[in-house]
């Protein structure tokens, strides 16, 4: 991986770069909370924020998107896609996007997720935890892979990692705006990290959390969570790495229609409904214990379902608690 500096004075130049690039997308402050909008300077984005409310998985797989529209008679694929740089990404939402990678490419690859990837320039950016982020448990506080530029901030300016070709060839188009880095700059970047690391409040232990899961199946914490839970879905929506959905199909006029895509939550009751009438999760109790068993399904090649980014904590309406829910249920084993 190779490593540039961004000087201060640098940045608002290196942003009109991207633009020659796509449309560059960042983090704009949309009253109380934070929304990834399109941007045309620098000075619109809160580049300090703490997460978003939807995930920047929305660019990729949106809450509601078109995939076929009926004309003339016959279905015609949606293939319209831009190219798009999204601006200040987390480490915990690239790891986010790399799990749904692992959805969406592998066999069989779906096309529209491919497309606005390809057409996609990642810029990530380091941030500061709050009293929600847990991601320092999961391993995905900091991405070594998975954008094309990570900028990490320094006293006068910005240490770059290059993390793709792409990466590389906007630094060498623009080569009279980076600098080398210095051990100065070097050791700035490591006391930010150290601090940074020791900032997190919050955590989840992964030793024996599969085991746990397991032996807790019947533990009345569950019961007591799922009575308290709304059941509205919330979780599922702003969740980066969430990828149920539905297609259904809806007329726009006399002679055309449109097949949709559309999210999909697990704490709806229609979700596990199958042919012949069966449900297989028909309580809530069910529905709201299988995210948790979703979230904490660990895969030795991919890790967690979970980033650890505390969206769901956030935007809880009933104010439940990821990990103070999984720290009840393993006092209860004891």
């Amino acid at each position: 991986m190779r490593y540039i500096k961004l000087p201060s004075e640098n940045f608002g130049k290196f942003f009109n770069s991207l633009r020659e690039w796509g449309r560059v997308y960042g983090p704009v402050k949309k009253g109380k909370v934070y929304s990834f909008q399109e941007v045309g300077d620098p000075a619109e984005m809160a580049l300090d924020y703490n997460r978003t409310m939807l995930p920047p998985k929305k660019f990729f797989v949106g809450p509601r998107e078109t995939i076929l529209r009926l004309k003339n008679g016959h279905w015609e694929e949606e293939t319209n896609v831009e190219p798009t740089v999204l601006f200040g990404l987390h480490s915990c939402d690239i790891h986010g996007l790399k799990i749904l990678d692992g959805v969406y490419l592998n066999e069989p690859v779906d096309p529209y997720y491919l497309r606005r990837r390809e057409a996609t320039l990642i810029v990530g950016i380091s941030c500061m935890p709050d009293e929600y982020c847990f991601c320092k448990s999961l391993g995905t506080h900091f991405a070594m892979d998975g954008f094309d530029l990570f900028l990490h901030e320094l006293p006068d300016g910005w240490l770059v990692r290059i993390g793709s070709v792409r990466g590389h060839e906007i630094a060498w188009r623009h080569g009279e705006l980076f600098e080398e880095v210095t051990d100065e700059d070097l050791a700035n970047f490591r006391e930010f990290e150290e601090r940074r690391a020791n900032s997190f409040r919050r955590e989840l232990p992964q030793g024996g959390l599969a085991d746990m899961l397991d032996l807790a199946y019947n533990s009345p914490v569950w019961k007591k969570y799922a009575e308290i839970c709304l059941g509205c879905g919330n979780c599922n929506m702003v969740c980066p790495t969430c990828r149920c959905y539905e297609v259904c199909d809806r007329w726009t006029d006399a002679y055309g229609a449109v097949r949709e895509r559309r999210y999909d939550s697990c704490f709806m009751e229609n979700h596990g409904l199958v042919a012949g009438g069966h449900n297989f999760r028909p309580t809530r109790l069910d529905r709201f214990r299988h995210r948790y068993y979703c979230k904490s399904y660990f895969d030795p090649s991919a890790g967690y379902n979970c980033v650890g980014c505390g969206r769901c904590d956030e935007f809880c309406p009933a104010k439940i608690e990821h990990v103070g829910v999984l720290e009840e249920v393993r006092g209860s084993l004891q």
